[in-house]
């Protein structure tokens, strides 16, 4: 589905999902529900800093994991086929808000050994293990809300958006919206506890030129799902 936009936002790209057994629930009367569990949104902005990058919004309910995360992939790195084996991949600067709140960044390291292939790897700051040990009760991280209740009553406005930003939010997804509502638009079926459609993924491969490690995703999401 696509949502041409003037102004501050060029165009908007969308893919929308809705997992198996939705309408099964009791609670849908409609049966033929077209209501979307899982959208992916590519926005493009119309200013000449961030001509042509894409922002891909990603969000859905009966998903593989839970998260909340910014994603920043770097461009392909200039003639690293002439001085790697193999393919390198693009460096990420991943920003993690939720679960284990940390900062890392995807980079490629030379291969153990006599080999020059290489391989990704995370330079990594958890928040929870840097600044905080649950061996002492006092140490505890609070959990975002208990946080947020201090700030209001601090009367901290910096963790809350703004009217205006609001307003322009409203703005660029209203029109989809009322695409959804008017046209009946009838979203991708996917699995329960898988990543989503698979049209997402096909769609960010095909429109945003955003690459996915699926070794590494697997070799992260083993070591760290003890957490």
């Amino acid at each position: 589905m696509l949502i041409p936009l003037c102004l501050l936002v060029l165009e908007i790209l969308v893919v929308l999902g809705q997992y198996e057994g939705y309408t099964d629930d009791p609670i849908i009367t409609n049966k033929d529900s077209n209501t979307p569990t899982y959208a992916t949104v590519c926005l493009y902005v119309n200013t000449p800093r961030w001509e042509g990058v894409p922002f891909i919004l990603k969000a859905g309910k009966a998903l593989d994991e839970r998260k909340a995360e910014v994603r920043i992939q770097f461009k392909d790195a200039p003639a690293s086929s002439f001085l790697f084996e193999g393919l390198c991949q693009r460096n990420e600067l991943v920003i993690r808000i939720q679960p284990n709140e940390a900062i890392y960044m995807k980079t490629n390291v030379k291969s153990p050994g006599y080999s020059s292939a290489p391989v990704q790897s995370e330079v990594e700051i958890n928040y929870d293990t840097r600044f905080f040990h649950p061996s002492t009760e006092r140490d505890v991280n609070p959990d975002a809300y208990t946080r947020l209740i201090l700030d209001v009553l601090r009367g901290n406005q910096a963790p809350f958006v703004r009217d205006d930003e609001l307003k322009r939010s409203w703005e660029i997804f209203t029109p989809i919206l009322h695409k959804i509502e008017h046209d009946k638009v009838q979203p991708f079926t996917y699995k329960r506890g898988s990543r989503g459609p698979t049209e997402s993924d096909d769609f960010i491969a095909r429109k945003t030129n955003f690459t996915r490690n699926e070794s590494y995703a697997e070799s992260y999401r083993n070591a760290f799902s003890h957490l």
